[in-house]
């Protein structure tokens, strides 16, 4: 447990410390909810550590965050909208201006106010909760759409270039660490028949077809709080990867989270199929906010799913040939349990891909 009082008074809180206990379910940053008394009133703040082992730049991931933060504040404000600063995080600022402090141990450390009425859920529950999440997720890229001045920090380089993750699975076939080769040649195939897809979205931006946006790059239904009354979704947080990307890569990870009838591990990979209503939910919500998207970007939408199913699958193949050292295995074979999962999911995709398209030109019209 950080002293999370001392921690307090690297910033402007305008309040008064009372408590701080641990909160959410997140695996990477150390995250606490803050009690504070503000003129005898109870009120609540998130103190939160980036985790700079995950994270190797924290104060370019800062950067980012408080630039399109604040970017969506003063959209939000200039729209008159009547709860701006609940639909948006917003970075308290430590006593010396900067979104971001640092302690005594050199970790840092960002502050934001607690947005009240509204919670996160770990699994999606309905079709409505898909709509939701998609609907204020394409919220979040309209109100980042026109950032303009320098082009946000890569935080992560080459975090969706998939051309890029199938050369790294041709170096680890190659070197072969762990003698695991000859066993998943199948899954080897299967990866290399895709490569004229892997390059397909990269090909495109490359030729301006598509635009490069302000991306989240975690497009996962915990990262949308909703409305505890209305369940609307309200605000999308867990904004460390945000930067420079395409819009296709936020929605095609919603597709792959969210509209497969299994979970990911599941080492039946038999049991993994389509959810067409799942599907049709995400396109109804993501269009009904998402109306910036060029024609290109609308095309490709129902592939943006089996790109980042294909490219997700490609690293768990890629991590277990290195000898399962990136992503965290449960069991033997896990990761690769999850690479013929993806792979499976990337077949369905395929056979329901007209299908698919189909529900895309409807919601377009």
């Amino acid at each position: 447990m950080h002293d999370l009082r001392a921690i307090s008074l690297l910033f402007q809180m305008r309040a008064d410390f009372v408590e701080a206990l641990p909160f959410g379910s997140g695996h990477i940053n150390d995250t606490y909810c803050a009690w504070y008394n503000q003129a005898g009133l109870r009120i609540r703040y998130i103190h939160q550590r980036i985790n700079h082992h995950v994270f190797k730049n924290p104060v370019q991931v800062m950067e980012n965050v408080a630039r399109v933060t604040r970017h969506a504040l003063e959209r939000l404000l200039a729209e008159g909208h009547p709860e701006a600063h609940r639909r948006t995080l917003t970075c308290i600022p430590a006593h010396d201006g900067k979104p971001y402090a640092a302690d005594s141990e050199g970790n840092l450390w960002r502050t934001y106010p607690f947005i009240e009425g509204a919670r996160g859920y770990d699994e999606i529950e309905s079709n409505e909760q898909a709509y939701q999440a998609a609907k204020a997720f394409g919220a979040f890229q309209k109100l980042t759409a026109d950032l303009t001045g320098q082009r946000l920090h890569e935080t992560i380089p080459d975090f969706h270039h998939t051309p890029k993750r199938l050369l790294a699975l041709e170096t680890a076939i190659e070197n072969d660490r762990s003698a695991r080769a000859a066993s998943v040649q199948a899954e080897i195939k299967f990866a290399r028949a895709r490569a004229a897809d892997c390059s397909r979205i990269t090909d495109l931006i490359a030729s301006g077809a598509i635009p490069e946006r302000v991306t989240h790059n975690d497009t996962k239904l915990n990262n949308v709080l909703l409305d505890e009354t209305t369940a609307e979704g309200i605000c999308v947080i867990d904004l460390d990867t945000t930067m420079p990307g395409s819009a296709l890569y936020d929605f095609g990870d919603m597709i792959r989270t969210a509209a497969p009838t299994t979970r990911e591990d599941d080492p039946e990979a038999g049991n993994i199929g389509v959810r067409l209503d799942r599907f049709e939910s995400l396109v109804r919500g993501y269009l009904s906010t998402a109306t910036f998207l060029n024609h290109s970007e609308r095309t490709h939408l129902a592939f943006s799913g089996k790109l980042l199913t294909l490219e997700c699958g490609i690293r768990f193949l890629t991590d277990y040939l290195d000898g399962d050292t990136y992503f965290k295995i449960k069991r033997q074979g896990h990761n690769l349990d999850r690479c013929r999962n993806q792979f499976a999911f990337v077949r369905a995709l395929e056979e329901n891909m007209r299908a698919m398209e189909e529900i895309v030109a409807r919601a377009s019209v």
